[in-house]
């Protein structure tokens, strides 16, 4: 049974989405302010959290959580469910490193279409074997199995939804990714603005990396492309 934390300071709102989650079958545990969530996250984390920006007298509490969830773990899907939908703190949201950013006028049905779609595209990892080979361009390595990327041998970390956007270019370099596919390889359905904001927070671990990086390139109109001449 999958373990899903939710993060809300609203008591109302955090029960029914408690209530709805485990009708679906899901294992949940709900947490009212962030260092509540903190102390059970450090104990054991979920196996996907979602979470509001404005917890109790932090406003940006769970952008806070964010962070620090990323420094436990760099594959842990997370979900922001808030009613802050303006451009700014979606953008802030996804370059903290959430998997996906929901408003909470979302339909139930469509949130755990979104929870499904994260879940299958995490077990995508445990059905890989062995034998699967390294993805190599010039200073790229792609590990599969591990879903570890590496760049002059040193690990860049990224969350599940940027490996797989990684492996989607990576993996036909020269050719052009349209957004679309690239949210099919990654198993999310979310807006143009979205994708883009991922390939920017994909392009800044690189360059964190390596300064000169520039193999990613944005091909106007049409998406994004693995550069194999650089």
């Amino acid at each position: 049974m999958k373990r899903i934390a939710i993060v809300e300071d609203e008591a109302a709102i955090r029960e029914n989405y408690k209530d709805l989650l485990q009708q679906q079958g899901y294992s949940v545990q709900a947490y009212a302010n962030r260092p509540e969530a903190m102390r059970a996250f450090n104990t054991r984390l979920p196996d996907l959290a979602i979470i509001d920006i404005g917890l109790d007298n932090e406003i940006d509490g769970g952008f806070t959580l964010c962070q620090s969830l990323r420094a436990l773990s760099s594959s842990l899907p997370i979900i922001f469910l808030t009613a802050r939908d303006s451009d700014f703190d979606t953008v802030c949201g996804l370059r903290l490193g959430a998997d996906d950013y929901l408003s909470k006028e979302v339909s139930f049905p469509h949130l755990t279409a979104r929870l499904a779609a994260l879940f299958r595209r995490s077990a995508l990892k445990d059905t890989l074997n062995e034998h699967t080979p390294l993805i190599e361009h010039g200073q790229l390595s792609i590990d599969i199995n591990r879903m570890q990327v590496y760049w002059s041998q040193s690990p860049i970390e990224l969350t599940v939804t940027e490996f797989w956007m990684v492996h989607a270019l990576a993996r036909r370099p020269g050719h052009v990714r349209q957004r679309q596919e690239l949210m099919q390889e990654a198993k999310i359905f979310v807006d143009d603005s979205t994708i883009t904001s991922h390939v920017k927070r994909i392009r800044k671990k690189f360059l964190a990396q390596d300064p000169h990086f520039n193999c990613i390139d944005t091909v106007y109109g049409m998406g994004y492309r693995w550069d194999v001449n650089v």
